[in-house]
C-alpha cells in the first residue's frame, strides 16, 4: 500500500510541477514591473491556459491530501 502511495505522490508530484512550469510566465511581478500591469487586470484565461490553471489547482489539492495520507498509512 505505501508503495503505491509512494508511486502516486511521485506521479502527481511531476506532473504538478511540469503544470506550473508551464503557464503563462508573463502574468506576475516581471509583468507590473515592465509596465504591463494595465493588460493584465483585462485579460481571461481561455482554452489550454484555462485548462493547465484547473489542473494544476487539482493537482496541488491531491498532493496535499496525499502528503496528509502518508501520516495515516503504516
Amino acid at each position: 500500500m505505501k508503495t503505491a502511495l509512494i508511486l502516486i505522490h511521485t506521479i502527481v508530484a511531476i506532473l504538478f510541477m511540469i503544470s506550473v512550469l508551464v503557464q503563462n510566465k508573463s502574468a506576475g511581478l516581471s509583468a507590473a514591473i515592465g509596465g504591463q500591469a494595465g493588460q493584465m487586470m483585462a485579460t481571461t484565461k481561455r482554452g489550454a491556459e484555462k485548462v493547465v490553471y484547473n489542473a494544476s489547482i487539482v493537482l496541488a489539492i491531491a498532493f496535499v491530501l496525499l502528503s496528509i495520507a502518508f501520516i495515516f498509512v503504516p
